[in-house]
């Protein structure tokens, strides 16, 4: 089974920087695209997000456009519209930012969105789930 997701930029950012205890599972979860069991896509606007942190835990603008170049080759980029800005207002979700991603995977008709943030995925019209789950379930 070849599932496609969508992957948040909380745990994009654990697998890079190692955040413990989350890196586990999170480098689990990108060593399963590489090796394309999983089919996996960030958006365009988790990728400033993640340039932005990468840089300012680097302290390297070079090393954090390196990481990005990797990014570029493991995932699917989904273009995020104008479109999408305004339909994820109508979505009942708190945070904006997740509401946004949101969007972006029903249009793109995700099977699930990997997440650390489940309460914030709660009213999500995509199914939210933890790495932990994702592997204990799937893989």
């Amino acid at each position: 089974m070849n599932m496609n997701v969508l992957i948040d930029t909380n745990v994009i950012l654990d697998a890079l920087i190692g955040r413990a205890p989350h890196h586990i599972a999170a480098e689990k979860i990108l060593l399963l695209v590489a090796e394309d069991k999983l089919n996996a896509a960030i958006t365009a606007s988790s990728i400033t997000d993640t340039y932005y942190l990468l840089h300012k835990y680097l302290h390297d603008a070079d090393q954090a456009k390196q990481v990005l170049l990797k990014l570029f080759r493991l995932f699917e980029v989904l273009d995020v519209t104008g479109s999408d800005c305004e339909k994820a207002l109508s979505i009942p979700m708190r945070d904006y930012e997740d509401a946004l991603l949101a969007t972006c995977a029903k249009r793109r008709k995700l099977d699930l969105i990997i997440t650390r943030n489940l309460k914030d995925f709660a009213e999500s019209p995509i199914k939210a789930i933890t790495p932990d789950d994702l592997l204990a379930k799937f893989f």
